[in-house]
């Protein structure tokens, strides 16, 4: 039962599109990764990897952290941006609405 488990588990995970990668070339690219790095050393590698993604999370965030203390120090709205994104948007539709219109039209 437990081996059905496992390959409906791994062919539901082939099936899977992360990143617009299928299944099979994340096998690929593991498999070349195995064969040039070894299998003693792959699990270092990730752990560097990972390590260096947290630690880019983590400085984003300070980042993020510090603009808002900043902005709320001046008095400034930290929410600007999603106003101005929202507008944007807004404005996006009705060009596009226009332009949709204008293609329908000139056929």
């Amino acid at each position: 039962m437990a081996g059905v488990y496992f390959s409906h588990g791994f062919f539901y995970f082939c099936n899977m599109r992360l990143l617009f990668i299928s299944g099979a070339e994340i096998f690929f690219v593991v498999f070349v990764s195995v064969l040039i790095f070894g299998s003693d050393k792959l699990p270092e590698i990730v752990r560097g990897l990972a390590k260096g993604m947290r630690q880019l999370k983590d400085a984003t965030e300070d980042i993020k952290r510090e603009i808002k203390k900043t902005a709320d120090k001046q008095g400034l709205d930290a929410n600007l941006g999603k106003e101005i994104k929202k507008e944007f948007n807004e404005v996006k539709k009705s060009v596009e609405d226009v332009g949709g219109s204008i293609k329908r039209g000139g056929m």
